[in-house]
C-alpha cells in the first residue's frame, strides 16, 4: 500500500489527507504537538471549519515527524507559507531519494520573496531537489471534501516526477494535469490571492459585476506580467493555476482572501479580521512580498501597489479601489518593464 505523509493540520492539509485516505491510501497527518494530535484523534476535525467530515480509517495522526515520514513515498507540505522553512527543517532528516516532496502552499516568503519550492530547496540536500514539485489550482477545500468535481495542476522540472504525483492524486471527481513550469504554477497560486482581496473589496463596495470582471481581468494581466518577469510562461497564467484559481478565489464566499477584502470595506482593522479567522489569508503577506519584488524589478504593478497601501499604509478602501478602476487607460498589455508583447516582437515601455 502507498504511504503518504501530510505535514500541516491546516484545512487544506487535512483535506488532502482525507482525499487520499478515502481511496485507501495509508496517510499519516503530522500535528505540531501531541496535544493537537490527541484532540484530532478524539474529536476529529473542527466541524465549524471542515463540516461533518470524518477521518477515514486509513488516516492516522502523529506528532512525531520520524513516525510520519517512516516508509512514506511522498511528503505533502501543506503549511502556511511563512512557516514552510521551519516545517521542511523538521522533516528533512527523514528524506530519502525515493520520497516525493510536494508543496501545496500558495504564497511567497516575506523577506526573501521566494517561492515555496525555492524555500524547500534552500533547506534540503541538493540530491533531493529533483523530487520537489508543486500542486495548485481552483481547489476550495469545502468542495473537495464534499466530493464535488475539481481539477488541479502539478508542476515539476522533470515530467516523470509530475506524472508520479498525477497518479497519486487523480481519481473520481479530482483531475490532475501536469506542467513543467513550476514558476508559473507557484506564482499563479500566490498572486491570485492579492487579486481576490481586491475583488472582495469591489464586492463590498457594491460596484457590480462589470467592475468586478474588469478588475479580475486587469489583475490577471498584472499576474502574468510579474510571472513572466521571473521566468514563467504567460500561458501558464491562463491555466488552472492562474485563471482557474483566480476565478474560484474571486467568486466564492468560501475564499478567505475574498472575505478579507469584504471585511476591510466595513472598516474593520486588518489585525482584527485575521484574528477572527480560522485559517490564514495568504494574500496579506504575499502582497508585501510581491510589492517588494516588483520594486526591485522596477516592474509596474498598479493593483498590487494599491492593495499594499490599503493593507500596510492604512489607505481607505473607498479611495483606493476607485483609483484602480479609474486608472488612466492605454494599451491593454502595456506596463513598465512588462514583456507581454514579446510574442508579437514588441515590447512595452
Amino acid at each position: 500500500m502507498v504511504k503518504i505523509c501530510v505535514i500541516g493540520t491546516t484545512s487544506w492539509g487535512m483535506t488532502l489527507a482525507v482525499l487520499l485516505a478515502r481511496r485507501g491510501t495509508d496517510v499519516k497527518l503530522w500535528a505540531r504537538t501531541e496535544e493537537e494530535a490527541d484532540k484530532l484523534r478524539s474529536k476529529g476535525p473542527d466541524r465549524h471549519v471542515m463540516g461533518n467530515i470524518e477521518f477515514p480509517a486509513s488516516l492516522s495522526i502523529t506528532s512525531s515527524a520520524k513516525d510520519a515520514m517512516s516508509l512514506a513515498s511522498a511528503v505533502i507540505m501543506a503549511v502556511p507559507s511563512q512557516t514552510m522553512r521551519r516545517n521542511i527543517g523538521a522533516v528533512k532528516p527523514y528524506l530519502k531519494t525515493y520520497k516525493l516532496i510536494i508543496s501545496a502552499a500558495k504564497g511567497l516568503e516575506i523577506g526573501t520573496n521566494k517561492r515555496m519550492s525555492q524555500v524547500i530547496a534552500d533547506e534540503i540536500d541538493p540530491v533531493y531537489h529533483k523530487n520537489i514539485c508543486v500542486i495548485s489550482g481552483p481547489n476550495l477545500f469545502r468542495e473537495i471534501l464534499e466530493d464535488l468535481p475539481a481539477a488541479a495542476v502539478v508542476a515539476a522540472e522533470n515530467e516523470a516526477t509530475a506524472q508520479k504525483v498525477q497518479k497519486l492524486f487523480s481519481g473520481p471527481n479530482f483531475s490532475i494535469y501536469t506542467n513543467h513550469d513550476m514558476i508559473g504554477v507557484e506564482l499563479g497560486g500566490a498572486l491570485k490571492n492579492i487579486i481576490a482581496m481586491g475583488a472582495g473589496m469591489v464586492d463590498g463596495l457594491g460596484y457590480g459585476d462589470n467592475a468586478k470582471a474588469a478588475f479580475i481581468t486587469r489583475g490577471l494581466t498584472e499576474m502574468a506580467a510579474f510571472s513572466v518577469a521571473l521566468g514563467a510562461s504567460p500561458l501558464t497564467l491562463s491555466g488552472l493555476a492562474g485563471l482557474g484559481d483566480l476565478i474560484a478565489t474571486c467568486a466564492s464566499n468560501l475564499s478567505r482572501n475574498h472575505y478579507v477584502g469584504i471585511e476591510l470595506t466595513k472598516g474593520r482593522p486588518l489585525d482584527e479580521i485575521q484574528k477572527s479567522m480560522t485559517g490564514v489569508a495568504e494574500g496579506v503577506t504575499t502582497t508585501a512580498a510581491v510589492w517588494d519584488q516588483a520594486k526591485k524589478l522596477n516592474l509596474e504593478m498598479p493593483i498590487t501597489e494599491k492593495i499594499y497601501r490599503i493593507l500596510y499604509e492604512d489607505a481607505a478602501v473607498c479611495d483606493v479601489i476607485p483609483e484602480i478602476l479609474g486608472t488612466s487607460c492605454r494599451h491593454e498589455l502595456a506596463g513598465r518593464r512588462w514583456k507581454l508583447f514579446s510574442g508579437r516582437g514588441k515590447r512595452s515601455h
